[in-house]
Formats: structure tokens, sequence, C-alpha cells
């Protein structure tokens, strides 16, 4: 257990964390820290760390960022929030959130786990190595998804639909495990290649995006 933690950086995640250790009767603040956890930008994250004093753990949140940016700290873990964060909300946007623990001890990797746990996250382990491939996923869930949002924004838009009905579809499409449902999934190829004639016709600058999407549900969906 740490009693005394440092978290270095005010912003959506570091505001979160430290409003949850508090929460938790966490001491926040520089006075003689077992824990200095930074939740600086990714490209800040070495220079921070190297500006800390040796002695108390080191970790970072980051999902991409390897360990090896803590030099020179060898008790150093990361533990990575699974979640999207905003300023509007505060510390309950961790509740039953998933986190990406790495560590190269046991002791670190404890560390990182009663970390996780106080903040409310469900800790799992990740190889170091294997963080870039992560992000990548987690990048594929949540940015993606506000990029296919947009998108089909663009096209209830053009349709004189409201944009907003959209929200309740993609909500319940989660709730129901992602189970594909429509035209690929039906093999009604005669309205795939209709939305492909309309949305060349209203929105050429989504074609492509279709025919990505319609291809590599296809193959990893059906």
């Amino acid at each position: 257990m740490l009693n005394r933690i440092h978290v270095i950086g005010s912003g959506r995640v570091g505001s979160a964390v430290a409003a949850r250790l508090r929460e938790r009767g966490v001491a926040v603040g520089e006075d003689d820290p077992e824990l200095v956890l930074l939740c600086v930008p990714d490209s800040a994250i070495a220079e921070v760390a190297a500006s800390v004093s040796p002695g108390p753990w080191v970790a970072h949140v980051s999902g991409a960022t390897p360990l090896a940016v803590l030099a020179p700290h060898a008790r150093r873990f990361s533990v990575h929030p699974l979640q999207t964060f905003t300023r509007e909300r505060g510390a309950e946007q961790l509740d039953g959130a998933w986190a990406a623990v790495t560590a190269e001890t046991e002791a670190a990797r404890a560390a990182g786990r009663w970390l996780a746990e106080t903040l409310a996250l469900r800790p799992f382990d990740l190889a170091d190595s294997a963080r870039t491939l992560y992000h990548a996923g987690a990048v594929f869930a949540s940015n993606y998804v506000v990029t296919l949002q947009r998108a089909a924004s663009l096209l209830f838009e053009s349709a004189g639909a409201p944009p907003e009905a959209l929200e309740p579809l993609m909500r319940r499409t989660i709730e129901n495990g992602f189970e594909l449902t429509g035209p690929i999934a039906r093999g009604d190829w005669d309205t795939v290649a209709a939305h492909r004639a309309a949305i060349q016709e209203h929105r050429a600058e989504l074609e492509h995006l279709y025919e990505t999407l319609a291809g590599a549900t296809l193959a990893l969906a059906t």
C-alpha cells in the first residue's frame, strides 16, 4: 500500500486520478512521496522522469510508451487506464474500466496492481514489448469510433436526418455484444451497391472509407 503519491500533470487523466486517490484517503502532494505518477504527454515523460530524484517508485499512465523512458529509475512501472477522459467529468470516469499494468519485477507488478485497484480499475498484465500493438487496438476501439460517428453524421445530414438519432443505435450495438446486422450480414449486395452509388453522388469524400469498411467487415465480422 502506498500512502503518499505525487501526481505530476493536471490534464484529463491526471485530474481524475488525483481526485480518486484523495477519495481513497491517499495523500496527494510533493512531500516525501512513495510514488511519483507521471500524467503528462508522452513526449514529456522522459524529461520529467529524469528530473525526479531517485528513491520513490516512478510510473506513467501512457498506453504506448515503454518503461525505458523512466530511466534512470529502476523502481518503475506503468498503469494505463483503458478509458477515454473528459475534463467535464471527474473520478467516476475510472469506475469499472480496465487497466494495463506493465512491470519488470514482482514488486513493481504488485505496486501497479495496487494502484489500479485503488483507482477502481480492473488490472491485467501487459508485456512492455506489446504496448504499441495494444495501444493500436485501443485507438481502433475509441478514436476510430469517433471517426465513424462523424462520417455517419455527414450522411445523415445529407439525407435530412438528425445525426443525434445515431447515438441509441451505436449504444445498442455495444449492448448487443457487437452482433453484426445489416446488408453485409444478410449478403444483400444490391443494397451495398446502392450505398456506394448514393455516397458517390452526395458525399464522395466518404466513398473510400465505405469501401474499406465494407471489405473489412466482410473479412473480419461475417
